[in-house]
């Protein structure tokens, strides 16, 4: 595969695709035709039409997340954890229906244990990619639904899923909480205030209707109830990830994502007393791509 690649990352709302030759970016491509939003097309529609204007370079195709899952393309098999980040190369799917071009799914991975029942696609590439550059023992991996990965020596010994992301969206837009509001307005403020509190905060279902009775009463601007919300929800996440984990004071604690919702996260680890650094998601994902790349070129 060294005269080059075409890399997919195949959620459930976007694909994002990019084409490299001899180790260099050529070009990108973006759609909003994740495998939730085909719009009548087949999956199979949307991958040509995505890589046509490629199709010439005749190069392999590598592709990553929800692709691979049974509301995707394929369904592609879970490696069940402990997974070791070097054995995804080794273990992807071929998609016959990419013919002429070869194409392939990297697998998601999953968990089943006493306490914890759990699979993640597409954030395994993103780790592959972390650990080559910056190897470590947690990950934390902000979104909708936000990931904690403990990695041991480059095993994948567990992982957890909070669906912070989604339940802001949710209770934003399709719950009590988000009506009469004005627009929402930034409000670092406002946002530390109800991050405080989730970290104080043991019953959390309880915080939710209040929030809208804060600002119904006046408490709370209508135009900061987002921030509020926010704060509240990552800080009360991060609060019970670091007693369920037992992650202790001073402990490291690596952020893969967006840097403008990874500052959330980062100011509430400072909260709780954790050091972090930040890695670039995009960046992670590329290289975990090209070292899947380098493994089958081997």
């Amino acid at each position: 595969m060294s005269k080059g690649y075409i890399a997919i990352d195949w959620g459930s709302t976007n694909l994002r695709a990019w084409l490299y030759l001899n180790g260099e970016l050529i070009d990108s491509r973006q759609s909003e035709a994740g495998v939730t939003r085909l719009n009548g097309r087949t999956a199979e529609q949307v991958f040509r039409e995505v890589v046509a204007p490629w199709q010439q370079h005749d190069v392999p195709v590598i592709m990553a997340g929800m692709v691979g899952s049974n509301a995707g393309w394929m369904t592609v098999p879970y490696l069940p954890c402990p997974t070791r980040l070097t054995d995804l190369a080794g273990r992807l799917t071929r998609v016959e229906q990419a013919a002429p071009l070869a194409a392939w799914i990297i697998p998601g991975i999953s968990i089943i244990s006493g306490d914890n029942c759990n699979v993640m696609r597409g954030e395994e590439t993103q780790l592959l990619g972390a650990y080559r550059s910056q190897p470590a023992s947690l990950y934390l991996m902000p979104g909708t639904h936000c990931k904690w990965v403990r990695i041991n020596h480059g095993v994948i010994d567990d992982f957890r899923t909070i669906m912070t992301g989604e339940l802001h969206h949710l209770l934003m837009k399709q719950s009590l909480v988000g009506v009469g509001l004005s627009e929402q307005l930034p409000n670092p403020d406002v946002f530390r205030q109800g991050m405080e509190q989730g970290f104080k905060e043991n019953h959390i279902l309880r915080c939710l209707f209040e929030t809208r009775a804060a600002h119904v009463l006046g408490q709370l601007d209508k135009s900061a109830v987002g921030e509020w919300l926010s704060g509240l929800l990552i800080g009360n996440e991060v609060a019970q990830m670091q007693r369920g984990w037992s992650i202790g004071d001073g402990e490291t604690v690596t952020v893969i994502g967006n840097p403008s919702l990874a500052a959330r996260y980062r100011l509430a680890l400072s909260y709780a007393g954790l050091n972090d650094r930040l890695l670039d998601g995009d960046a992670s994902f590329q290289a975990g791509i090209r070292s899947i790349v380098n493994e089958l070129a081997r």
